[in-house]
């Protein structure tokens, strides 16, 4: 089910209104609740609503194909039983005398299991088709060909984080089936994130929640900006991406350097957007999901923008690959002379391992790794020359404008993201090259002025709403969205609500577009 549809538009209401209708929320309960003469336990009414979100969790995830609704399923069960078992391991090494399992193996064991579920579905026919193409034979007897179960890579990723973090004591193992179930397949982020860790999300799931109405209108106003920017931002843009993509070996330079600026807003018009939808959606259920995206276009350097960009995957990358590995400050042996260059060595690697997984853990195709090495290799200067934290406070804080040097420095960094994009978009290598080759043709400096007066009617207005996206999230760059308008007027926030909402409906394109995470 896609946040943009039609479905949505009714599921949503209906589930939150049967959500705080018609589940209790403690002994009293909400003022209208059916449940508030009811005598119910607080921790009765927490599986309740518990259960309720699971079974509309599964609705959500099973209105795309419902035989997978058994993958997640087994997932989750193992996870959580995993979790109890690395718990006892950790409380109680051995039962009557007998030493039992280690935690440790059980952690490792489930690793594997969802790792392993995980590269069949995803990464099988590619390293199998790969093979057969090295060695020059066929392999097509061999190939499963099964479609990729939508949102595996982020519901895998967060149940490893429950099982390791189980592991490191940074949080208790549950018995609470329904809890631990409903915390894998929150609906809001089950198929593309933010990709929560156990530590924040399981335990919003065993305490008590109350209807907030003021979490409430700002999760709406979130899911409205989200809306903007995945409907009349990213959705136009996509549009236009789409055409010349599909015929780039007859376009001019300029036309594809115009198409690749416009797909680096739709990435991240559809993206944000999305994340913008799922973190707004789980306020009306009393939820508060991650950060997942902080203005990233507007970075000094390209280690600002990956701060910024992605969180919840970045920071998951961070802390459960970077930093076991040695991470920034790793141990230096006792017979190494050089320790500066060699915590410097070890720090390098660890960056291309991180980048190298990101790209791919996007998907089984030499572009996502080749753009997950480019990256790594535009932090290698930052590192060697100690930079990489440079930039940790919003650009121009304090002030409306930025300087002549920000300004500069996040254009030049902007420029590489856009070539990254063009990595991240090719359908393959041979694409890639011909793609980039097109686009440094003799006319391709005419796009610098076919951006704001283009000759395609198409591109004009999509270029005033991205605009208007970049406008608006610059003023309220220190916000959490860009419509958190608390210190405007009612009178000015309506009218801005307004005028959003009748964008969204003349400037929604006649086909309802998927989310290009979808995809991974």
């Amino acid at each position: 089910m896609l946040f943009n549809s039609l479905e949505f538009a009714f599921f949503l209401p209906i589930v939150f209104l049967l959500f705080w209708f018609l589940t209790p929320s403690g002994t009293n309960g909400p003022r209208y609740s059916l449940f508030r003469y009811w005598h119910v336990s607080e921790q009765t009414a927490l599986h309740i609503q518990n259960a309720f979100v699971l079974v509309a969790s599964y609705i959500f995830y099973g209105w795309w194909d419902w035989r997978f609704l058994l993958l997640i399923a087994f997932t989750s069960f193992c996870s959580w039983g995993s979790g109890l078992l690395i718990g006892r391991g950790l409380t109680q090494p051995s039962l009557k005398g007998r030493r039992l399992i280690s935690p440790k193996f059980w952690m490792i064991a489930n690793i594997v299991l969802n790792l392993g579920i995980l590269a069949v579905f995803k990464y099988y026919d590619f390293f199998v088709s790969e093979f057969g193409h090295l060695f020059g034979i066929s392999t097509d007897s061999l190939l499963l060909k099964i479609i990729l179960p939508v949102g595996i890579s982020f519901y895998t990723f967060q149940a490893l984080s429950y099982s390791i973090d189980v592991y490191r004591g940074k949080i208790e193992p549950t018995k609470d089936i329904i809890a631990f179930f409903a915390f894998i397949a929150f609906f809001p982020q089950l198929v593309a994130g933010p990709i929560e860790r156990a530590t924040n999300l399981l335990p919003q799931f065993l305490q008590k929640r109350t209807f907030s109405y003021g979490q409430a209108t700002d999760g709406m106003r979130q899911i409205l900006w989200g809306l903007f920017k995945k409907i009349v931002v990213a959705d136009n843009c996509a549009t236009y991406v789409d055409q010349v993509w599909s015929t780039y070996n007859t376009q001019s330079g300029s036309t594809l350097l115009l198409a690749a600026i416009l797909f680096t807003f739709q990435i991240y018009g559809d993206f944000s957007g999305y994340s913008d939808i799922a973190i707004g959606t789980a306020k009306l259920f009393g939820i508060k999901l991650m950060r997942n995206f902080n203005n990233p276009y507007f970075s000094r350097d390209i280690a600002e923008f990956w701060r910024r960009w992605h969180i919840s995957l970045t920071t998951w990358f961070r802390d459960y690959v970077y930093i076991p590995l040695g991470g920034s400050r790793p141990e230096i042996p006792a017979h190494i002379q050089n320790s500066d260059r060699y915590k410097k060595w070890i720090i390098v690697r660890n960056t291309f391992v991180i980048f190298l997984l990101s790209g791919f853990w996007h998907g089984a195709n030499w572009t996502f790794i080749a753009w997950g090495a480019y990256h790594a290799l535009l932090f290698l200067p930052l590192i060697l020359l100690g930079k990489n934290r440079k930039y940790t406070n919003q650009v121009a804080e304090g002030r409306l404008f930025p300087t002549w040097k920000e300004a500069l420095q996040i254009l030049c960094t902007f420029a590489l993201v856009v070539l990254g994009w063009i990595i991240f978009r090719a359908t393959g290598m041979p694409s890639l090259f011909h793609y980039i080759e097109g686009m440094l043709q003799w006319d391709t400096l005419r796009a610098s002025y076919r951006f704001f007066l283009p000759d395609d009617n198409l591109v004009y207005p999509t270029n005033i709403f991205i605009i208007i996206m970049l406008v608006v999230e610059w003023v309220q760059r220190d916000k959490a969205h860009g419509l958190e308008l608390s210190h405007l007027s009612c009178v000015m926030r309506w009218s801005v609500y307004s005028i959003i909402i009748t964008m969204i409906y003349i400037f929604m394109v006649t086909e309802v577009k998927s989310f290009i995470y979808f995809q991974f």
